[in-house]
């Protein structure tokens, strides 16, 4: 990779004056996708493309798509899974989960190195359809999925369900009866596993939406009704515990449970349920203070874990699925911001540094939802200034409107520089809004030679033609 991306040392929150090294991409090589360097310049380049070219010619804030490196991340997620869980004596199947990021080219680049793809809404499946994927590698989640969701998974036979509800169950059944058809269902577990990430993505603690209880043994009771129903096929199991995980501890208890309750199906219903799926949830860096394990050495954890527990439980290992979307698709993309003005606020503790750029919490609405922390680097020169601290603030109406909370760029950034911001592939565009009636950003797919819009921006006409003008 290259490794010369400077301006990119994480300040953190409470920012410590630390040394400004000129290789900085040598200390955080995965915030920036595998084809991102710094020319002589000191103008950032993706695949081989200038930012400064990209934004004259497809103008600003601007999501940026590296294809290569995600086809990259693809395959070796696809490959660490197959290749832990083969050492253990069982397969592994990789779903890519669309709601961090998904179009029909991202679905065609995700099913042709391997990946399944997880949906969850009518406008997902017909994306992934539209697309060309083979329905047998589909999947469907929801916690209150439409009928005209369940119809078209059980018309066009995708390869699961994962039902959410007692109340699900039967609507499925019903579904599948008139249709003539029959389901592939999965239960998803509540396994009761506290992920330490934030409590908006946290999603196996018991007081929360998703999925039926293990502790309460409605997860049970839930399996035994897709069991006995004529129309439904219960092929296994399935949790998730969070997002933005570190560490295979919360994988590991939530395999013990799960197998457990495989184990149990067995002994009173007479069933060996073949696949078991623990969920994806896979972190990413987004700044250098994160420290993600690699993913071989996550997966291989996790295929010992569950291969000791089914030899405890005396059952054959089943075929076990994830669904990984951040870890593919967050490091993929980048978002181009330009400067629209920097001031200096006095607060209680000194002087802070405000960056004003074009876009903001209507491209990237993370940082106010979920607190979440990210890096920046100035993009469209070199610059010899002192690192400052500043605050990169988008142009919103809303005082919570921060990018980047906390980070070093140059002292003398100023109006009209290319400010760009690494990791902001996963669940930043699939969350935009026209908060302030902004139109959205374009999504740019670039690989050597070839810069080319995977979705195009929207204009004020996009906005005007969903307005029904005056009353009558």
């Amino acid at each position: 990779m290259p490794a010369h991306i400077s301006g990119v040392l994480h300040a953190g929150p409470s920012p410590v004056w630390l040394p400004y090294p000129e290789d900085v991409n040598a200390l955080m090589p995965s915030l920036w996708p595998a084809h991102a360097a710094k020319d002589a310049e000191g103008v950032l380049t993706i695949a081989g493309h200038r930012v400064s070219d990209l934004a004259a010619e497809f103008g600003s804030p601007l999501y940026v798509f590296d294809v290569e490196d995600f086809r990259i991340r693809a395959r070796e997620t696809v490959a660490a899974f197959a290749d832990a869980f083969s050492r253990v004596g069982t397969s592994a199947r990789a779903y890519y989960a669309g709601k961090a990021f998904l179009t029909v080219a991202v679905a065609q680049l995700a099913a042709a190195e391997g990946l399944g793809i997880d949906t969850c809404s009518l406008g997902e499946l017909r994306i992934v359809q539209r697309a060309g994927v083979p329905a047998e590698l589909v999947g469907l989640h929801g916690n209150s999925k439409s009928a005209e969701e369940i119809e078209l998974a059980l018309r066009w036979g995708i390869g699961r369900i994962v039902v959410d509800s007692l109340d699900e169950i039967e609507r499925v059944e019903v579904a599948a009866a008139r249709l003539g058809v029959r389901a592939r269902i999965m239960v998803r577990v509540t396994v009761g596993v506290e992920a330490h990430t934030h409590d908006f993505i946290a999603t196996a603690h018991e007081d929360q939406k998703f999925g039926l209880s293990l502790q309460s043994g409605t997860a049970a009771e839930a399996c035994a009704r897709v069991i006995a129903a004529e129309h439904l096929d219960l092929i296994g199991l399935h949790s998730h515990i969070g997002s933005q995980i570190f560490d295979a501890s919360g994988f590991e208890v939530a395999a013990r449970r799960i197998v457990g309750l495989r184990a149990q199906l067995r002994r009173e219903h007479g069933v060996e349920l073949g696949e078991l799926d623990l969920g994806g949830g896979f972190g990413m860096r987004y700044t250098s203070q994160d420290t993600p394990p690699p993913l071989p050495e996550m997966a291989a954890q996790l295929a010992e874990a569950v291969a000791k527990e089914c030899a405890e439980a005396g059952d054959e290992l089943p075929v076990v699925s994830f669904e990984p979307g951040r870890s593919i698709v967050g490091p993929a993309m980048f978002t181009l911001y330009r400067v629209g003005n920097v001031k200096e606020v006095e607060t209680d503790t000194g002087v802070r540094r405000y960056v004003s750029v074009d876009g903001g919490m209507s491209d990237n609405v993370r940082t106010a939802l979920y607190d979440a922390d990210y890096s920046c680097t100035l993009a469209s020169r070199a610059s010899a200034a002192e690192p400052v601290v500043v605050r990169v603030v988008g142009k919103h109406c809303e005082s919570g409107d921060i990018v980047v909370r906390d980070e070093y760029l140059p002292a003398d950034v100023r109006e009209g520089d290319l400010v760009a911001v690494p990791g902001t592939g996963a669940y930043c565009q699939p969350l935009s809004s026209n908060y302030n009636q902004a139109p959205r950003p374009g999504v740019l797919a670039v690989e050597e030679g070839t810069a080319q819009w995977m979705v195009r921006p929207e204009t004020l006409d996009d906005l005007f033609a969903r307005d029904c003008g005056p009353l009558r």
